[in-house]
């Protein structure tokens, strides 16, 4: 590749970045809403806590489907267009929840809840984005950049249920459906964003490079070659990151449950969310970081260490003490990030272009059903246990990634960098 190429492909790593950068800003507060006030909405609709995990089992079933979706089409036709109707879908689905709880229908509640969920799952395909033009070196980094851009719009996002819930009741809105008002407006400009701006588009030009002769968009190669995949390294990210998706979803549904129980407000348990939101995104770059100085497989480990710790803390934490619980839901958002990061840069590693797009899809999808049954049985779990059970419960699960991880570095002779790297564009990021 020649100097005036690789420049021009900096220029736009650096364009596409800064695009995505923007939609995940937006996008964040959107994210934010279902998992701050989702559990209290449907808590307070069924008159029941064994349900009130539902609406995240819900949603979440809703990304896994949108993630295969959304991964199809953009191997066929690019991340602009997958990226940007999988957040149209998503706010189309949060002004159904607005609907729902204003009319009362826990039915039509159900089913916007499972659209709304289209909107986190083009949230977190968004960070393959990132890296579609990076150096293998850089991978990670690039891909954590577009991570912590959602930091912004998920914190602020939170700290607006109270007064987004005003806004709400001043409309004849129930006030736990006002942060769903601010999910329709974030996911749909987040979608315009990414149809308007996202140019060049990062998969289509990456494979275009790789070989010239790549079909038009919205025409797949008759017979995609997946020499290039390792199979069984792309199986070992996926555990990374269904098992973090896991833990981290059945401790955070039940947190503002367990805090509304023991006398918290509405506003406190945002506050802890936030905290713990933060903590998932903001420290992407050091995560990041971390996986292309150290490898993927040793931080991989350490977040099953940090998710356990996250358990142990929430679950000993006494429930009056807001500051413990935001700890604990700090360390379970940091673990969550080093899982993501590492998982998500094990699988591209080992993915050919002819068949990223729709098998990072594919893993999304698992992804997602990990976090349905978590938010599903979270719920189930309190009713019947405590949530202190369902703490120790999520951080013994997490260790389970230290013995898959110790028999993936016997069993195959990896890279520094956790694995086989098919050729890329020589950019950074």
């Amino acid at each position: 590749m020649n100097t005036a190429t690789a420049a021009a492909l900096h220029t736009a790593q650096r364009r596409i970045l800064t695009v995505l950068v923007a939609a995940q800003i937006l996008s964040g507060a959107g994210l934010a809403a279902g998992i701050t006030v989702g559990a209290l909405l449907a808590e307070d609709m069924l008159d029941t806590t064994g349900l009130s995990g539902l609406p995240s089992a819900l949603f979440t079933a809703g990304s896994a489907a949108a993630a295969a979706v959304i991964g199809r089409t953009s191997q066929n036709r690019g991340r602009r267009t997958g990226l940007a109707a999988g957040y149209a879908v998503g706010a189309l689905g949060a002004l159904g929840v607005v609907v729902a709880a204003t009319i009362d229908n826990v039915t039509l509640l159900f089913i916007a809840l499972i659209i709304y969920g289209s909107g986190t799952a083009t949230n977190l395909q968004a960070r393959y984005s990132g890296a579609d033009l990076a150096t293998p070196g850089h991978r990670a980094r690039a891909l954590s950049t577009v991570l912590v851009a959602t930091t912004l719009g998920a914190v602020v996002g939170p700290n607006l249920v109270t007064p987004l819930g005003t806004l709400a009741r001043s409309w004849n809105i129930p006030p736990l459906a006002g942060p769903f008002l601010l999910a329709a407006v974030a996911y749909g400009a987040a979608a315009v964003v990414l149809w308007t701006l996202l140019r060049p588009d990062p998969l289509l030009t990456a494979r275009t490079l790789d070989d010239p002769d790549t079909p038009r968009p919205g025409h797949s190669p008759a017979a995609p070659s997946s020499s290039g995949d390792n199979r069984r390294l792309v199986l070992l990210g996926a555990a990374v990151m269904v098992l973090v998706q896991l833990v981290m979803v059945a401790i955070m549904t039940m947190t503002p449950i367990h805090m509304q129980h023991h006398g918290h407000s509405v506003g406190a348990a945002g506050a802890v969310i936030a905290v713990h939101i933060a903590s998932m995104y903001l420290p992407s770059p050091l995560s990041g970081f971390l996986v292309d100085r150290y490898g993927r497989m040793p931080i991989a480990g350490a977040s099953g260490l940090t998710l356990l710790a996250a358990g142990l803390v929430a679950a000993f934490a006494p429930p009056q003490s807001v500051v413990l619980l935001a700890i604990a839901l700090g360390l379970l958002g940091l673990g969550w990030s080093l899982g993501l990061v590492s998982g998500t840069a094990i699988i591209t590693d080992n993915t050919s272009l002819v068949t990223r797009a729709k098998i990072q899809g594919l893993v999304d999808v698992t992804i997602a059903l990990a976090g349905a049954g978590g938010g599903l049985a979270s719920g189930m779990i309190v009713a019947t246990g405590s949530y202190t059970l369902l703490s120790l419960v999520g951080g013994l699960l997490a260790v389970i990634l230290l013995p898959l991880l110790v028999l993936a570095t016997r069993t195959n002779s990896t890279s520094p960098s956790g694995g086989h790297q098919p050729a890329a564009p020589s950019t950074s990021p």
